[in-house]
């Protein structure tokens, strides 16, 4: 397929061509708008008015580059996929990994609803187990009174979905309430904080103690997103390297330390998507290491396992991302980056970021099994030295 809905995402020699013309080639497929046009080839400088407006005690704009992740093809469409970082082999790992998986297929995702988590907390509570009963015997008008604090929402197809009353210390009476809110298209952190102080004071007049916490949790363990990916023995270069992706991701899933730097590999594709598109990465990554600790061990959040023929990867983890809200409106980078990317919502988005952090991982556990991690990563970082020299000579020449 290649229409402006879904251009194709495999772009032969796209890293050989000049900034302008690989933009050319990206926006006469996508379809750019004029404005998104025009601030991309103006080098996506953003108004210092703008920015102002977005942070405190602003002086300046700190870039970061906009590469593409090529290749990718997921749930049967192309995706191009805008990645913000300023590590080169992250990109061009991400983009030689999809179309390994690509060839077997491309990857497979779905995402949960947009359902966050909001925690109200309650200290002292005289007798928390019969709280914990009276709460959950009011959990139709607790849910309703929830849905008063977010009209909107609600007129929009969300609202507070469900409810769960946790016991967490009896002897201190510490309880908290749980709140299911669907957020529909947005990250949601605003919404479910105002459904948690909106709803502290009548669960508190209904089991006594002291009010504490209302405030989201970035563990939405109701926000999950799934990815699959194969990849053939053939296309990795052989049995043998394949048996070393699937030992590597082993050795993950047994030894800790091992398994942070693996995750860490798969961060360096969601985190990259992330800032493109303007996400709250703080509250992913947080998210993302809660959810491999969950069980009591940190674990990978992402896997490799022998198949007949090949690999088959897996990824599952916690991505409350959105579509609409934050800087997706008020950054004009970021709007261009939604067009090139051309997501319908918050859930496409998750599969996509999910399918990028299962790219890298794929090709980082590739380099440590076969060449090592400091061949072409080194080749890429080399970019980086020549680049530096150069700046310096021209400013001895000045």
């Amino acid at each position: 397929m290649n229409d402006n809905q879904h251009p194709t995402s495999r772009i032969s020699g796209f890293h050989k061509r000049s900034i302008g013309e690989r933009l050319n080639l990206v926006a006469e497929g996508r379809g750019l708008s004029p404005e998104s046009l025009a601030h991309l080839q103006g080098g996506g400088q953003v108004a210092l008015s703008v920015v102002d407006k977005m942070s405190e005690n602003v002086i300046a704009c700190q870039a970061l580059p906009l590469s593409m992740g090529l290749n990718f093809r997921i749930n049967n469409r192309d995706r191009l996929v805008p990645m913000a970082v300023e590590e080169p082999s992250i990109v061009a790992a991400a983009s030689n990994a999809a179309r390994l998986v690509r060839i077997c297929g491309g990857f497979v995702g779905e995402a949960d609803p947009a359902v966050m988590t909001a925690q109200v907390q309650l200290d002292e509570v005289p007798d928390p187990i019969a709280a914990k009963v009276r709460l959950e015997s009011h959990k139709e008008a607790l849910l309703a009174l929830g849905n008063e604090a977010i009209p909107r929402m609600v007129s929009r197809g969300g609202g507070c979905r469900d409810l769960e009353v946790r016991v967490v210390d009896v002897e201190s009476g510490l309880l908290v309430v749980h709140y299911y809110v669907d957020v529909g298209h947005a990250m949601g952190a605003n919404l479910v904080d105002q459904v948690a102080e909106h709803v502290a004071p009548e669960i508190c007049r209904l089991v006594g103690g002291q009010i504490g916490l209302r405030i989201l949790s970035n563990l939405p363990l109701r926000r999950l997103v799934r990815c699959e990916a194969r990849v053939s023995a053939e296309a990795l270069g052989g049995e043998e390297l394949a048996d070393g992706i699937a030992r590597a991701s082993r050795f993950a899933e047994k030894d800790v330390f091992r398994a942070v730097t693996h995750n860490k590999g798969v961060m360096n594709g969601i985190d990259a998507v992330a800032l493109a598109l303007g996400q709250d990465w703080r509250s992913i990554e947080a998210g993302a290491h809660a959810f491999a600790a969950l069980h009591g061990t940190y674990r990978p959040i992402a896997t490799w396992s022998r198949t007949e023929d090949g690999l088959l990867g897996r990824i599952e983890l916690p991505l409350a991302v959105a579509t609409v809200g934050g800087s997706t409106q008020v950054h004009q980078g970021v709007r261009a980056a939604f067009e090139l990317l051309g997501v319908e919502d918050a859930r496409e988005l998750a599969v996509v970021m999910a399918a990028a952090g299962l790219a890298c991982n794929l090709a980082a556990l590739k380099a440590l099994a076969g060449e090592g991690i400091q061949r072409g990563h080194m080749r890429l970082h080399n970019r980086k030295a020549e680049a530096e020299a150069a700046r310096a000579l021209e400013e001895i020449g000045r």
